[in-house]
């Protein structure tokens, strides 16, 4: 992408995700569809589905910003204490949503979807 800031092509893909979650989040629950038993095991995927992905894209950024070894865990400590602040902005937000609440258990979800995506990566960087 010629003409664009190098730190802005690292973070354009945490940021496209960014935005992804927000606009999800602003629907209010009235308009969301409801699948009845499946309903709550699909949200809770898209959340952990999500939220694992901002953390990958957290840590693809923060590994290409920094200067420590690529094996290291200091970025993905960092992914995942982004993902999780980004979390609890996302549930606040959701307070001025029309039928939305701010859920601790939700935060709990995003966090563990990091964690898992993380791991994975991790596990997978370590294998090669």
């Amino acid at each position: 992408m010629p003409g664009i800031p190098a730190f802005i092509r690292r973070w354009l893909p945490a940021i496209s995700i960014m935005v992804t979650i927000f606009a999800f989040s602003s629907i209010p629950s009235y308009e969301m569809p409801n699948f009845a038993w499946a309903d709550t095991l699909i949200k809770k995927g898209g959340h952990m589905l999500g939220y694992g992905l901002l953390a990958l894209t957290y840590l693809w950024s923060l590994r290409a910003e920094r200067s420590e070894p690529k094996g290291s865990v200091v970025e993905a400590r960092y992914a995942w204490l982004l993902t999780v602040l980004y979390a609890c902005t996302d549930e606040f937000h959701q307070l001025f949503v029309a039928g939305r609440h701010a859920s601790l258990v939700d935060i709990g979800i995003d966090a563990l979807g990091a964690v898992i995506a993380l791991s994975v990566w991790g596990w997978f960087s370590r294998r090669r």
